[in-house]
């Protein structure tokens, strides 16, 4: 029996052993339903047509839903008509209505439809259930809609006077557009998203924002998201990083119209700094074009310049700030001969391609100039005050973190850090040595520190200089490299020196031994359980596949950003687990307009079909019902007392 204290708690919510019993009955019925369908996404990086359009189009899996429907009935035109309703309600009505086709008998025939699709995507829930996720304005037309009995002549004149009311007063384009968002959340049930929402592609802030919608999303933050979230925190290395890769994949709407960073100081500086320097080194990657804030390309990179440059005096300040880091080798600038022209890494001497260097003393090449130090105050000052940004950063923190075990997975962006003979590699800090889950279970207080407490360490900011250390430190587990070889991508022509070499757990965990301790570490069963990341694309064109060690490990970035389409040969991956099955979803190269419908490969049967009371919020579900058992045994046996309402006389 539960202490009394407790029992007397729930007792508030269930005063009778009527309301008790009744919640038992409903618990129990809902563990008996079939589990609802996760998604999960990897490496967003700001491509939020692609995603939105993934997204509201469950992957293709609602066109399949139609075809399923109605794949002998209606036409593919008018098939693929529904669909593209489905997923944006509100152009495809503007667009029938500007053709002339929005007719009542349009309308009519388009409820039906969505009235059936809508059945099909909702037969696995409870009744209650649906309604909770109906718009409250329509909850009781669609729900009456939604389970008329055609067989009954009464019951049809009721659908089809209910439908005409709709159209005669005129609410028959928000009740539509209401139906297709229900089709849409009801086809995914909970969203993962496996790291990088941000950079590289132009909006990842549109794609915050769709996501902050959405009604079950958690995240597991990547390396890019952890640098943004830096940046947020007042960290000078990650605002450096941040304007650095954007300004770089010429992403100036994010900064300026999404988030109100004002890039005129550094506009400014650059053109002034480097005004007879082409930088040529730093030609902006021209993938999207700028809606509302188009730059020169010969002005953004003198920008792209100035900001990498601050960035390297910045992070090297950093490294010498943290020895346990372990960095040293990485203050590039000081191992430049001003002299010769050369640079010095790792003991061998590298001709540098571009020595204009204005604003760094050879004598201490990591100072900041005065004109640097007041436009990163300016900049952070941009940054501290994004009211959108910090809107975005405090969703990430409260639905996000650094891994999570859901329903017998492990979710994770890049990699449990790993030596080289299969054991977790350490990270010590403050004399207290952290691998594997304790590692991961550290670095999430340390991230959670950085934005919320980072004034807890006074005068060493280490919180804030440890999100830096997560963009690019070996022994990151959103990192999962040996080394950030900007400099050498920008400054030397040797190919050898770009070379990032992953770390070992990228090789040991394509074989299932690995993978299975990685699944004990976590206290997950190591049979029937998988892990999921991304981080690393996966090149299909070149015979590479998501799935590894016998199905064990699921690796969900194929590129759906457009700076890898060319290297994976597609748009990236959706994981689907349903109640019957784990499927890829192998997107296209998102064309609007055109069919983007992926292709749908199932890689793995469930032996039984899984229903919610074999998930976690099965057991949730049965700890929730053996307690309301012991209020029942309570109430029955004179422990509490029932509190029945008398009815009003």
């Amino acid at each position: 029996m539960r202490d009394t204290a407790y029992l007397k708690l729930l007792a508030r919510e269930y005063p009778t052993v009527r309301s008790a019993a009744s919640e038992i009955i409903n618990l129990t019925a809902i563990r008996g339903l079939p589990k609802g369908t996760e998604y999960f996404f990897s490496d967003l990086h700001g491509e939020h047509e692609a995603f939105i359009h993934l997204l509201r189009s469950s992957s293709g899996i609602i066109r399949e839903k139609i075809k399923e429907t109605f794949g002998y009935v209606i036409p593919e035109d008018e098939q693929e008509e529904l669909a593209n309703l489905i997923y944006y309600p509100e152009k495809a009505l503007n667009r029938m209505a500007q053709q002339g086709r929005a007719t009542d008998d349009w309308k009519r025939i388009t409820i039906y439809r969505l009235v059936q699709i809508c059945k099909v995507v909702s037969s696995k829930y409870t009744r209650s259930k649906v309604r909770k996720k109906m718009p409250a304005d329509f909850a009781y037309i669609i729900d009456e809609l939604l389970h008329v009995d055609y067989n009954a002549d009464d019951k049809r004149l009721y659908y089809s006077e209910i439908v005409r009311s709709v159209i005669d007063i005129d609410i028959v384009d928000t009740f539509i557009c209401a139906m297709c968002e229900l089709i849409q959340n009801l086809t995914i049930d909970s969203l993962h998203i496996i790291g990088d929402i941000y950079d590289r592609g132009p909006r990842a802030d549109l794609i915050m924002n769709e996501l902050m919608r959405f009604h079950d999303v958690d995240i597991q933050w990547g390396n890019h998201d952890i640098s943004w979230m830096g940046a947020a925190t007042g960290s000078l290395a990650c605002i450096c990083n941040v304007l650095r890769i954007a300004i770089s994949y010429n992403s100036f709407d994010v900064l300026e119209d999404g988030y109100g960073i004002n890039l005129r100081p550094l506009s400014m500086f650059a053109a002034s700094a480097y005004r007879d320097d082409p930088c040529a080194r730093f030609s902006p990657h021209i993938l999207d074009q700028n809606i509302y804030d188009a730059v020169e390309p010969g002005l953004a990179a003198k920008m792209h310049k100035a900001i990498a440059v601050i960035q390297f005096k910045v992070e090297g300040q950093i490294i010498k700030r943290h020895p346990e880091y372990g960095m040293d080798q990485r203050r590039l600038l000081e191992q430049v001969n001003f002299e010769t022209g050369t640079v010095t890494l790792e003991g061998k001497e590298y001709p540098m391609l571009d020595m204009r260097f204005p604003t760094v003393d050879p004598k201490d090449p990591l100072a900041l100039t005065i004109e640097e130090e007041e436009l990163l105050h300016t900049l952070q000052m941009s940054f501290r005050h994004s009211e959108l940004l910090h809107t975005h950063v405090k969703f990430l923190y409260s639905h996000g973190s650094l891994y999570k075990c859901c329903n017998g997975n492990l979710l994770y962006h890049g990699c449990i850090p790993m030596r080289k003979d299969g054991s977790f590699d350490e990270i010590t800090f403050s004399g207290t040595a952290y691998s594997g889950k304790n590692l991961m279970d550290f670095i999430d207080r340390m991230v959670q520190n950085a934005y919320f407490l980072p004034e807890s360490n006074p005068g060493k900011n280490d919180a804030r200089d440890f999100m830096w250390y997560l963009w690019c430190g070996a022994k990151s587990p959103v990192f999962g490299k040996e080394k950030m070889t900007a400099f050498e991508h920008y400054f030397i022509a040797d190919g050898s020196t770009h070379k990032e070499t992953m770390n070992p757990y990228y090789q040991l965990s394509v074989m299932p031994e690995h993978c299975s301790r990685i699944l004990k570490e976590f206290g997950l069963p190591e049979t029937g359980s998988h892990i999921i990341n991304g981080h690393v694309p996966v090149k299909i064109k070149d015979g590479e596949t998501p799935v590894k060690a016998g199905g064990r490990l699921f690796i969900i970035d194929g590129g759906l950003s457009k700076a890898y389409q060319s290297k994976t040969g597609i748009a990236g991956y959706t994981l689907i687990y349903n109640s019957r099955h784990l499927a890829l979803a192998e997107h296209r190269p998102f064309c609007p307009g055109k069919e983007n419908t992926p292709k749908v490969t199932i890689v793995e049967k469930m032996k039984s079909r899984v229903m919610v009371g074999d998930t976690d919020l099965g057991q949730e579900l049965a700890e929730r019902i053996a307690d309301l058992k012991e209020l029942v045994s309570a109430y029955r046996e004179g422990i509490l007392k029932e509190k029945v309402q008398r009815s009003a006389e």
